[in-house]
């Protein structure tokens, strides 16, 4: 389990977080949410430890991984929007990195290569930028580590390419591993994702299961506009209006609906979810 707790961290002058907790169970896909320079990436940096804490804590099954410890480092493994790779293959590269893994599994990069639909022969600067996210999301799974944390890993890929992308995640995410998926492309992981974190300035919104999302708010599709909903958008055909489930009536949650909800009613909704 990833524990923070009172957790304070700046870049300079510039305030991310102050005094936020919140924990990550394992077993399940997170999507980690939130506008532009909330600090997504900064959270996941300090859950990996490539950022240390100014006060409060982070541990990840009682470890500390600011201080980089063996035995944690071989459980996590950060794959980040952007990578800078050697002219090197795809299985060169996980080949080199993959000592340092104890559940490391050869056989099963390949099966994720085929998978994805990347070419094996080909050097990372000979693949385009998807094929490149594909080839180093196979890499990641393949070190089966009990920790996944990705940072954007839909962007630059095609509607295909997002399709094989949520097949492979759900097919090799087991009760024992949690992965984070920290995303501004919701529909990409819409199916994937529960829980849901959603971060804010020096905050935390929410984090919560859909059954627990659905106890709490209820997505109305209908012909109108209601006045009194958190937040209502029109969509083909009428309206979706996103409300306070007084009559816990089950309904379909629809993660963008649900972030503008929480957007415009920030308070009401964190108090509402506690």
């Amino acid at each position: 389990m990833i524990k923070i707790n009172n957790l304070d961290f700046a870049y300079r002058n510039t305030q991310v977080f102050k005094n936020i907790s919140l924990e990550f169970e394992k077993g399940n896909i997170y999507g980690l949410l939130g506008e532009n320079g909330v600090g997504k990436t900064t959270l996941l940096k300090l859950i990996c430890g490539l950022q240390k804490p100014q006060h409060g804590s982070v541990t990840v099954d009682g470890l500390i991984p600011s201080m980089r410890q063996p035995d944690f480092l071989q459980n996590v493994y950060f794959l980040p929007e952007e990578v800078i790779t050697e002219d090197t293959t795809p299985e060169k590269f996980i080949q080199k990195i993959g000592d340092f893994y104890p559940h490391y599994d050869f056989a099963l990069f390949n099966e994720l290569m085929k998978e994805l639909e990347v070419d094996l022969s080909k050097k990372f600067n000979e693949l385009s930028h998807g094929q490149k996210k594909k080839a180093l999301l196979a890499c990641a799974l393949s070190l089966k580590t009990d920790y996944l944390f990705l940072d954007e890993p839909t962007n630059g890929l095609d509607i295909p390419s997002k399709a094989l992308f949520r097949k492979v995640i759900s097919k090799y995410c087991t009760d024992e591993s949690t992965i984070i998926i920290s995303t501004h492309q919701v529909k990409d992981v819409e199916n994937l994702i529960d829980p849901i974190v959603i971060l804010d300035r020096d905050d935390v919104l929410m984090n919560a299961s859909f059954a627990e999302i659905i106890d709490k708010i209820y997505f109305e599709y209908g012909p109108e506009r209601l006045q009194d909903a958190y937040y209502t958008e029109m969509l083909p055909g009428g309206y979706i209006n996103v409300m306070p489930n007084t009559e816990h009536e089950e309904s379909n949650v629809n993660i963008e609906a649900l972030f503008n909800a929480v957007m415009k009613n920030k308070e009401t909704i964190k108090n509402l979810m506690k």
